[in-house]
């Protein structure tokens, strides 16, 4: 080896750690597409399974198990070049191949949660089943943000740090930023009362009675809350609006109500009884009508110049075009009903009474 670095005039191949750190390398690299292999076959066999967090855990790790492998080999490495010519080794080294570790580690757990969220969203649009989107986005959020947070204390302390004055100083830090950004924490919290709560997800309708608020959700953040608006407007809402006003939530409604009151002429009083029976006896038999909800059909009140009789029922379906289509039928259902009848609907009319000439005149002489 000597004779040939002389001939090639590289000196450092006559380096003893020479050979030791080329077998290191090769053992790494070999390492390495042994893991790819091995991950990319087990990567085949979950996606046969119905688990989430199997493919998540196998797609996640490629990356980071790379990374962890080259980092323990060039450590391992330093310190057989450090040991053959006699230097001590850096006492930075280890804490560095450590934070690196840890790192790696962070990562990992970082992809592993997106690489969840992700596969759940989507195997439950391929199969249909119920996901809460929002429960699922807002448990990856909290993840990724606890990692964040231990990976750096962890780091902190691998550096030498004492977490224990990293704390300490962190409360007192987060009294004085409290104070400041009150505003910022009070939506935060509105954001985890509504992640918790559930009182509407992203994609549901709702409106407030106290604001000029009702849309779409669509996205729901730490610090606020994006509704669409009918008139395709974003409405941007601070998470801590929300606990202190009334939301409505329509798109949990279970049924979609009918609620008409029609009026008949005077003279058809005693048509009204068979026009209620007959208009209640349709609607129990309306495809379309919930008949285990309330159901009334009454005569309900002498009108300025109506008959007047209401009807109180509720829709099987809570889609919004086609309850009005629905509703539609059954007005046209009961026009039918009252003609058949020979019957009218009434609208205002006043009737006005007129004396003959003779009765005025026999009046006045009285």
């Amino acid at each position: 080896m000597d004779d040939l670095a002389q001939q090639l005039g590289l000196p450092f191949l006559a380096q003893p750690w020479l050979p030791q750190v080329f077998v290191v390398f090769i053992v790494v690299l070999v390492a390495n597409i042994g893991a790819y292999y091995v991950l990319h076959h087990l990567e085949k066999l979950t996606r046969r399974t119905a688990a989430v967090w199997d493919d998540a855990l196998i797609k996640a790790a490629r990356r980071p198990t790379t990374l962890i492998l080259w980092v323990a080999g060039i450590a391992y490495a330093l310190r057989i070049v450090y040991q053959h010519s006699g230097a001590e080794v850096p006492g930075s080294l280890l804490p560095a191949r450590d934070t690196l570790f840890i790192l790696a580690f962070a990562w990992f757990l970082l992809r592993l949660i997106g690489n969840a969220a992700k596969t759940a969203l989507a195997r439950s649009a391929v199969s249909e089943t119920a996901v809460d989107r929002t429960t699922i986005d807002a448990l990856s959020k909290l993840g990724r943000v606890t990692v964040v947070i231990l990976a750096a204390l962890a780091v902190l302390q691998t550096l030498g740090f004492s977490i224990a004055g990293v704390l300490t100083f962190g409360g007192i830090g987060g009294i004085a930023v409290g104070f400041a950004a009150k505003d910022m924490l009070a939506n935060f919290f509105g954001g985890l009362t509504i992640y918790l709560d559930r009182p509407f997800v992203v994609g549901e309708w709702i409106r407030s009675p106290d604001k000029d608020i009702e849309g779409t959700v669509e996205y729901i953040g730490w610090r606020h809350t994006r509704v669409r608006a009918f008139n395709k407007n974003p409405i941007y809402v601070p998470n801590a609006l929300f606990t202190t006003i009334v939301v409505e939530n329509p798109t949990r409604m279970t049924n979609r109500r009918i609620k008409e009151t029609i009026g008949i002429r005077y003279a058809d009083l005693d048509k009204m009884a068979a026009i209620v029976a007959d208009v209640k006896a349709m609607l129990l038999a309306h495809p379309e009508i919930d008949t285990s909800a309330t159901l009334i059909v009454n005569f309900n009140q002498f009108g300025a110049s109506s008959l007047d009789f209401f009807i109180y029922t509720f829709t099987k379906t809570v889609e919004w075009v086609h309850y009005h289509e629905v509703k539609q039928d059954v007005l046209l259902k009961i026009a039918g009903i009252i003609e058949s009848h020979g019957a009218e609907i009434a609208f205002p009319t006043h009737t006005v009474h007129i004396e003959p000439p003779e009765t005025a005149t026999n009046k006045d002489n009285a």
